[in-house]
């Protein structure tokens, strides 16, 4: 008996692409994103429109500012879950992270550096802008195929302007022990849509529809997108929103950057009446995405295996 073929998530090119220009690469690219996404809800994009030495600079300015003191890293605060410091927490203990929200905003993201850096780190604010503002174009690129796929491609701007971006920087320490262990558990991003970057070590895993978990080792010039609760809920259930976790092991730390699309507060997720019919009933009550991200960031939620279907399921 030969042993079975590991799992692989679907490559993707995604380069050659434009919002404006609609042709038979997009067609053809658009059918593999709608297939990849309904069969596992995400997939590895190869993207080269990003330099190499801006991914390079991008994980230098990571360790640089999680090398800063714990008291001067907790100086990123906000009101939105996710969107501050998380760290030093027992449910996760090798887990790390912080955000910048409008990432593709040079100001927003220059506010926030010299919170850290208070004589300033334009280097930083440099790299973390363009970076946030370059994924964001594939961020978009993404989105409208989906909504075309899906038949409703009139909403893309609203979605768009209903929605901003948030950066989050992620630092998973090795096991003391040599053994492995979970950085981070099983859960579903709340986000509509996110674009994950890693370092070398690897870790992220992706589960199947029938429970598999698949290993993620994207290349240098490739980025995992993944659908989130919000983009799910917004197209009534047609769009599937994996499982993923980072499992740690060896002993070298593990990096790795999201840039996450999410809706504004005081703008309802709402499935659009052209998803919902007699073979697809309504599955979520329209909901404040504030509301839910709020949930889902207390002991209850962040224990919920269906957070999702527990704030607003029908």
């Amino acid at each position: 008996m030969g042993s079975e073929t590991p799992l692989k998530l679907p490559v993707i090119d995604v380069t050659n692409l434009s919002l404006e220009v609609n042709g038979p690469k997009w067609e053809a690219v658009k059918s593999q994103v709608h297939n990849a996404l309904i069969e596992y809800g995400c997939f590895e994009a190869i993207y080269h429109k990003v330099p190499l030495d801006l991914l390079k600079a991008m994980f230098a300015a990571i360790k640089e500012l999680f090398d800063l003191p714990l008291q001067t890293k907790q100086l990123n605060v906000s009101q939105k879950p996710y969107h501050g410091y998380f760290g030093q927490h027992s449910m996760v203990p090798l887990f790390e992270s912080m955000g910048i929200d409008d990432a593709n905003v040079y100001e927003k993201v220059d506010n926030m550096t010299n919170t850290w850096w208070p004589n300033g780190n334009p280097s930083f604010s440099k790299t973390i802008q363009s970076y946030s503002e370059q994924l964001s174009e594939l961020d978009q690129i993404i989105r409208k195929m989906i909504l075309e796929s899906l038949g409703v491609e009139k909403y893309f701007e609203e979605h768009v302007n209903t929605s901003n971006y948030v950066l989050r920087v992620m630092k998973y320490e090795s096991p003391q022990n040599n053994d492995t262990e979970v950085g981070l558990s099983e859960h579903t991003d709340k986000s509509i849509m996110t674009i994950l970057y890693q370092n070398e070590v690897e870790g992220l895993e992706v589960m199947t529809k029938d429970g598999k978990w698949i290993s993620c080792k994207p290349s240098s010039n490739s980025f995992v997108i993944v659908i989130g609760d919000s983009l799910h809920a917004w197209s009534n259930g047609r769009v599937p929103q994996p499982f993923h976790r980072v499992v740690m092991s060896g002993d070298e730390a593990r990096y790795s950057v999201g840039l996450f699309s999410a809706p504004k507060g005081g703008n309802l997720v709402k499935a659009p009446e052209e998803l919902v019919d007699e073979e697809h009933p309504l599955l979520f009550k329209p909901f404040d995405p504030i509301d839910f991200f709020n949930y889902t960031s207390t002991e209850k939620g962040m224990r919920d295996q269906t957070p999702l279907h527990t704030f607003c399921g029908v």
